[in-house]
């Protein structure tokens, strides 16, 4: 493929696509607002009246994660980096059966609203405190860097409008949330799957026709090297290999789903826990296809681009925008069909940040103002609508203030796992560790946020050198840059080669470079393991310090043995051999040898009934 400049842009038939997206996803807020108008309390908007099934559910769990940094950045790093993403599989199954078996039961069994109302129960009301202002600081930052972040990589690529991007998709986002609460966040996620996979599909589709098929594919990859799954080096400071990403992932993810508002929220308002679980390994099975298609869209990116790398040759200016340009470039004879793509990487930012306004909503409600005001639920309902439109607004603000951050994007994602690992911790300490006091919990929630904090930013500080990153070779002898003046849509000097990814700078300065290497050079992946560890290690140490083992644990806010479905399929298993080996027929026979035949006509309830009565006679 010759680096032309020529790709495209957005037709009409492109913008008409988005525009219809947006349009569907404010259409079903409108109706809910409309079903839903006789609902009178806050929990009914926030949870959907507890009345949701399985399926909606999932796919509302699946959207939710699958942002637009999935979509753009998941292929880019195929591209970079190669297939290996694909043990994030690994880390999905694992997160689901422990979110299932661990989180799920007691937050169900509590019918709690926030998951923040949990520590409180279980710990001190300071806890829930901190709990929901790190919650909602670490999800207002993200969510400002899911709007911005693919408007920018679509806007250079394609021409579209940063600006009206940014603040239409904010403003419908905010329009549905704030009319129809839970169950039209729910129902437009599940919209918004379906156009992301849609968009996906046909870029997938359309790089196999182009080159000739699925085994071509695999085979430039493979030459490539990018098909580089069997990396089972134990290396910590590495940052890609099998154990990172299927531990580390374990809990980055365990994070999201466990205990994060924006997910517990929607499978706690499943009408009954086996549909709640259900939800969740339905949802399993689309994170997998999900990462499936994403990585071999990145295989199909390579392909495509083997012999002459956009990014190298200066025809984008960042990874991210390697897909839309791809999109632009091979689907540029099929109107409407890159706006499909734009659209999927749209709703991918809708839906994310849909779950993410509410779940704002929720903790603001539930644990900021409804213990301290005395407000009718009537009240406590507008108050919901309210901060849903505040945060709406928030978040669009966000995205303007991420715009300035410039190279500190990646940092503030980072944080988003960052924050994640030491709640985690916490909330593991309430439920499994029955001695652990709210001393223990704040200390070891307060120490594995600064730990994690101090090597998360020192890693933006001291990056990882390309012997821990190993980037793959990438190649512009096949690319035609003569029509290089014509490229007008990125902030590259035209033609100019830019090699970021293999000279990542190290800072040789003395003992820097040591302490780099040894420490901020850690898989980023492993900071939500350090602060998850951290926070239950200290946790258990000043509890039992402090006389946590004297304390009396209500039995509904642990983790009781009837709760996990292992429990359960062994005692069917159990039933289910006594009944095979025939144990309770050789007790009758056993009887009935020893006393007699039973005489149909005599009743075993008659005679009780009657030493009964002689007993109370007497």
């Amino acid at each position: 493929m010759s680096g032309d400049a020529g790709v495209g842009s957005f037709a009409a038939a492109d913008y008409v696509v988005f525009a219809v997206m947006l349009l569907v996803s404010a259409a079903v807020g409108v109706y809910y607002a409309w079903a839903d108008r006789g609902q009178r309390s806050s929990s009914d908007f926030l949870t959907g009246g507890r009345r949701l099934t399985a399926l909606p559910v999932s796919l509302s769990l699946t959207a939710s994660f699958m942002s637009a940094i999935t979509v753009l950045s998941n292929p880019a790093e195929v591209y970079r980096y190669g297939a290996n993403i694909v043990f994030y599989g690994v880390s999905y199954v694992i997160t689901m059966v422990v979110t299932s078996e661990v989180f799920l039961p007691v937050f169900y069994r509590l019918a709690i609203t926030s998951t923040y109302e949990y520590l409180e129960l279980r710990f001190s009301r300071a806890t829930r405190l901190l709990g929901t202002v790190l919650f909602i600081v670490q999800t207002i930052l993200y969510t400002g860097i899911v709007i911005y972040a693919p408007a920018l990589a679509l806007n250079q690529v394609t021409g579209m409008d940063l600006w009206g991007a940014v603040i239409s998709t904010g403003l419908v986002c905010t329009f549905y949330c704030t009319m129809g609460g839970l169950r039209a966040v729910v129902w437009t996620d599940v919209f918004q799957l379906s156009v992301m996979l849609a968009g996906f599909l046909s870029v997938i589709i359309r790089s196999v026709d182009q080159q000739g098929g699925v085994i071509p594919i695999i085979s430039d990859s493979e030459q490539g090297g990018r098909l580089n799954f069997w990396d089972f080096d134990p290396n910590p400071l590495r940052r890609h290999t099998f154990w990172t990403i299927s531990i580390g992932g374990t809990f980055v993810w365990s994070s999201i789903y466990g205990i994060n508002q924006a997910q517990v929220q929607r499978y706690i308002s499943c009408k009954s826990i086996s549909q709640a679980r259900l939800s969740l390994y339905i949802n399993l099975l689309g994170l997998l296809f999900i990462l499936l298609c994403s990585v071999f869209a990145g295989m199909c990116l390579y392909s495509v681009y083997k012999h002459c790398d956009p990014w190298t040759a200066g025809l984008v200016s960042a990874p991210d925008q390697l897909m839309p340009y791809l999109v632009m470039d091979i689907l540029r004879d099929y109107p409407g069909l890159p706006g499909l793509f734009v659209a999927a990487a749209y709703s991918g930012s809708l839906s994310t940040v849909s779950s993410s306004i509410n779940a704002l909503a929720t903790v603001t409600v539930e644990d900021l103002l409804r213990p301290y005001t005395s407000m009718s639920e009537k009240q406590l309902s507008w108050m919901s609508k309210g901060m849903t439109l505040l945060y709406g607004v928030l978040c669009i603000g966000m995205a303007g203030l991420a715009s300035l951050l410039g190279g500190i994007l990646q940092a503030a994602i980072s944080i988003f796992g960052i924050i994640g690992g030491p709640l985690l911790g916490l909330f593991t300490l309430g439920i499994i560790c029955p001695f652990a006091n709210s001393k223990g919990a704040l200390t070891g929630l307060l120490s594995g946020l600064v730990l994690s904090l101090w090597v998360g930013i020192g890693a933006q500080f001291y990056p990882p050198p390309p012997v821990m990153a190993r980037p793959l070779s990438l190649t512009t002898e096949g690319c035609n840059l003569s029509t290089a003046g014509n490229l007008t849509w990125t902030s590259t000097t035209p033609g100019q080669t830019q090699m970021s990814f293999t000279t990542v700078p190290v800072h040789n300065n003395g003992d820097t470079v040591l302490l780099a290497d040894s420490w901020y050079s850690l898989s980023y992946l492993y900071f939500s393991l350090i602060g998850t560890i951290i926070a239950v290690v200290v946790g258990v140490l000043v509890s039992l310090l402090t006389g946590g083992w004297k304390l009396k644990v209500e039995s509904r806010l642990m983790l009781k043995k009837e709760d996990t479905s292992l429990y359960h399929a062994v005692r069917a298993f159990n039933d289910r051999v006594k009944r095979c080996t025939g144990e309770p027929e050789r007790a009758v026979g056993a009887r009935e040898k020893t006393l007699g035949g039973s005489n149909p006509a005599f009743c075993d309830t008659d005679l009780d009934r009657d030493q009964q009565s002689n007993m109370n006679s007497h």
